[in-house]
């Protein structure tokens, strides 16, 4: 018997393989790039890659044999960083933001993060699924494959509880993988506005423990920004997340430069996400502690914000990934594509650093280096096919989807930019 599927005539075979670490400073830019390749797959994963017609040797007449058409193929994207469930939309603040009020003030007006929570506990189980369902299958267009997916809208268990279990089932008939974080500690309740302390003695003492139990979420975050969560109201949280066995993220020295980006490397997160003002000192100690940086420009973009300054990460050898941070208020875009092209035009990181940063990268951010994130044998068999003749061409090509086809272990689940996988 052969294997099962050969993707051949690929004009460049982009494999992020050949690291069992994140990719710092030029090994970010240092890509294996084979021409004229293939790639064969059994059962769901990749079980072999090379060049011209050499997969003859392993094919039957049972094996399906596609062909690339010389086109650009990376692994499947991964998008490590977003709020993916949640009810309502947030247009009716656009104009606020356009006048120059900041986000920090939306939020103190009971806006932004608080106007979301209102409209996700209002909403039901089955229009969460199908509004997040719809964004998930925006996002398999766009190449994706894995997604982070936060909760983080209730404030309170019921409804966190609900966001994650919408989460989970996803996770169980959509394409997309999904990975899940508890991020009950993404604003203050207005009723708590003057008592921190018996907010967050309700969230380690009874949300964390429940949702633990259930099995519900992997990963602990928490928003540590000025007029949200202190450093050592977060520090605390994080450590108490920790006990139970929580994996640790942080949106960290978004906004205000409060000394997140070196809290999240004493406590050894996963990753610290955002840092558009974090300090030298905090990147410094985030490369000793081998935390991710994911950066998050689509912010920025919308925001009007400064970007992170992913060069002198770069430079520091900080481990750099790139995601969407896909939510109804600061970043309401499923399009990954554009991020990377941010991540250009932005942040100023060249495109082979760009395409490092949101697969071999984005997979530590979650903790899915083992399975995918590079186009090596034994790994899941995701990948995107894209319409281009380079990773040059898709950061300079903006504001379009390049997307021809999309594969989910070895699925073809993505046709000429269409979903085509079993619509349930």
């Amino acid at each position: 018997m052969g294997v099962d599927l050969v993707v051949k005539n690929i004009g460049k075979l982009v494999t992020m393989r050949g690291n069992s670490s994140p990719r710092v400073g030029e090994e970010m830019n240092n890509l294996e790039i084979l021409e004229n390749a293939y790639i064969a797959i059994e059962n769901g994963k990749f079980v072999a890659i090379g060049i011209g017609e050499g997969y003859e040797d392993i094919v039957s007449k049972y094996t399906r044999i596609e062909n690339a058409n010389g086109l650009l193929v990376t692994p499947g994207l991964i998008d490590a960083h977003t709020h993916l469930v949640h009810g309502g939309s947030r247009e009716n603040e656009f104009s606020k933001k356009l006048s120059g009020v900041p986000y920090i003030e939306v939020l103190k007006q009971g806006g932004g993060i608080l106007s979301t929570v209102r409209s996700t506990k209002e909403a039901t189980f089955d229009n969460l699924y199908t509004k997040a369902k719809k964004s998930l299958d925006r996002m398999l267009e766009f190449g994706v494959t894995t997604i982070e997916s936060k909760s983080g809208y209730g404030l309170e268990l019921d409804t966190e509880l609900k966001q994650l279990k919408v989460a989970k089932e996803l996770d169980k008939y959509h394409p997309v993988d999904l990975v899940h974080t508890f991020l009950g500690a993404h604003a203050i309740p207005v009723e708590y506005k003057d008592n921190h302390k018996q907010f967050i003695d309700i969230l380690v003492e009874d949300m964390m423990p429940k949702i633990k139990d259930l099995d519900l979420a992997e990963f602990c975050d928490v928003f540590c920004e000025d007029g949200v969560f202190t450093i050592e109201e977060s520090e605390y949280i994080l450590n108490k997340s920790k006990e139970l066995g929580y994996k640790l993220k942080i949106h960290a020295d978004e906004i205000v430069s409060l000394g997140g980006a070196e809290l999240s490397a004493k406590l050894g997160c996963t990753s610290s996400d955002h840092l558009m003002a974090a300090s030298e000192e905090g990147m410094k100690q985030m490369a000793q502690s081998g935390v991710i940086a994911n950066i998050l420009p689509g912010t920025s973009f919308n925001l009007n914000k400064s970007y992170a300054d992913a060069r002198k990460m770069i430079e520091l050898k900080v481990p750099v990934s790139l995601s969407s941070d896909y939510n109804p208020g600061s970043c309401p875009s499923e399009n990954l594509q554009f991020i990377m092209q941010l991540g250009c035009l932005g942040l100023k990181m060249t495109p082979n650093e760009v395409l490092s940063a949101v697969t071999i990268n984005a997979a530590h951010a979650i903790d899915r280096q083992d399975e995918i994130g590079s186009i090596e044998v034994g790994k899941k068999a995701d990948l995107a096919i894209f319409d281009a003749p380079n990773v040059e061409y898709l950061m300079y090509h903006f504001g379009i989807n390049h997307i021809d086809r999309v594969y989910k272990e070895g699925q073809l689940v993505v046709d000429n930019k269409q979903v085509i996988y079993d619509n349930k």
